[in-house]
Parts: structure tokens; sequence; C-alpha cells
């Protein structure tokens, strides 16, 4: 009985704490650009302008104006510019470089992840992505081979391995990059989505 009890109360913990994790999420990320852009604003406003909510609001259309003028090229250039400046600070480019990586990572135009693909090593299939399939990018003592860099993902990990292959050791997979990183991250367990 007492196994029965416990192994319920786990499914429904697995069940919820993803939910709650992304609903507490939001609501920090809510509560958080509520109280900063507030603050601002009943500063800057008159007396009985500021209503709740407004600072959430500014800060949504602040994010979308940014990204906006991120289309630009000559805004590009610039935050690139400065990109390089917080590169040569001692400390800020660990840090910011480190943050900035894991962010692209989920950028909606990112580069970084190509297709899903299959390597065979020594018989075995590994689900990676593609990472740079432009010889021009990779290092010069391997660009006169006709080779591509996967990145194998680690389950339950945030690591991974790139390896160099052969373009005849790969094969491409019916699958989008979402439905492989989470097949691979999770072991399987999740099984492939039609």
């Amino acid at each position: 009985m007492f196994k029965y009890i416990s192994k319920t109360l786990l499914t429904g913990f697995i069940t919820l704490l993803p939910l709650i994790l992304t609903i507490y999420l939001l609501y920090w990320l809510g509560v958080t650009s509520e109280e900063l852009m507030g603050k601002v604003f009943r500063y800057i406003l008159p007396e009985g302008a500021y209503f709740p909510g407004l600072g959430m609001i500014s800060s949504i259309i602040i994010v979308f104006i940014v990204g906006l003028m991120m289309k630009a090229y000559l805004i590009r250039k610039l935050f690139n510019l400065a990109e390089k400046v917080l590169y040569r600070l001692p400390l800020i480019k660990s840090v910011y470089r480190a943050f900035r990586d894991f962010f692209d990572f989920f950028s909606p135009n990112k580069e970084g992840l190509g297709q899903a693909v299959a390597v065979t090593v020594k018989g075995m299939e590994l689900i990676g992505f593609v990472t740079q399939d432009d010889p021009e990018r990779l290092p010069p003592s391997f660009r006169d081979r006709d080779c591509v860099l996967v990145y194998l993902p680690m389950s339950y990990m945030v690591g991974g391995y790139t390896i160099l292959v052969s373009r005849d050791e790969i094969r491409p997979l019916d699958m989008t990059r979402d439905e492989a990183m989470r097949f691979v991250l999770t072991a399987g367990i999740t099984g492939a989505h039609e």
C-alpha cells in the first residue's frame, strides 16, 4: 500500500513540476519587470498616472522594440562592436560570453544547431546535430577532408561532445531539432512524437 501511495505521489510530482516551474518563471519575470519599471514610472510620471501592470507592459514593449531594432543592419553592427569591447574585459568576458552562448542556443534564428543526424561510430548510431558543414569555417588542418562537425549531446546532462566526421558517416533524421534534442536528453524515454 505504501509503495502504491509513494509511486502515485511521485507521478503527480513529476507531472506537476514542469508546469509549476514554467508558471513560476513567467510569474518571476512579470513581477521583476513590474517592480523595476514600476519604480521608474512612479518617479517620472505625475501622481495618479501610474497603474499596476504598467511596468510589465512597458517591459514587454521595450523587449519587442529591441528585437525590432536588432533587425536593422546599423544597430546589429553597433551591438557587435559593443560586444567586442565586453569580450576584452577581464571577468566580464567570461560571464557575458557564457550567458550569451546559453541564450543564443534558444534564439529563434540561431545558426548553432543544424540538421538532426544519426552518426555511425563502430556500428552504433548516435543522434547528433550538425554544427558546421562549411569547410572554410573549420580549422585549416580539417579543410582538405569532406567532413562536418557534429554535436552529440549527452542524456540528462548539459554537456556533450563535438566530433568531426566524414559526410558519409552521417544520416539525416526525419526529426525537428527540438524533437531530436528532447529524445536524446531524456535517453529516449519520451519516445518519438508523431
